[in-house]
């Protein structure tokens, strides 16, 4: 938001930026400081968002092959398999034993307690192959 603010003030006088920037800039900076308060005083916030950075990356990386998708089913098909992996990944399951797991119950499933049973939290780390 500053940047954008810089980028509008650039063809400006030194007089009309430090009027703008006291009108526009000021109120952004002042949120940045409440924030940075609250950093210091609450030991669960991060420092930075790497984690989720890191977590979409590989999506970033693979969105040029998905680019091709043949048909629209076919890149939401991607996305959803992508979106599984990652929320196995999430609950500590390694993502192809999770898969097959819940791809050979999936057909035996007949209630709903028996899909929230393959659902990647409620399945134990040591599944059976």
């Amino acid at each position: 938001k500053l940047y954008g603010i810089e980028r509008e003030l650039k063809d400006v006088s030194d007089e009309q930026r430090f009027m703008n920037r006291q009108e526009k800039s000021l109120p952004i900076l002042a949120q940045l400081k409440s924030w940075l308060e609250r950093y210091i005083e609450a030991g669960c916030l991060p420092i930075d968002n790497n984690r989720a950075e890191r977590a979409i990356e590989p999506f970033v990386i693979g969105r040029k092959a998905w680019l091709f998708s043949d048909t629209p089913k076919g890149a939401t098909a991607s996305a959803q398999i992508y979106s599984l992996v990652e929320t196995a990944k999430v609950n500590g399951q390694e993502p192809y034993t999770w898969l097959r797991h819940v791809l050979e119950r999936m057909p035996h499933a007949q209630s709903v307690a028996d899909y929230e049973a393959l659902l990647p939290w409620n399945c134990s780390s040591e599944m059976p192959r």
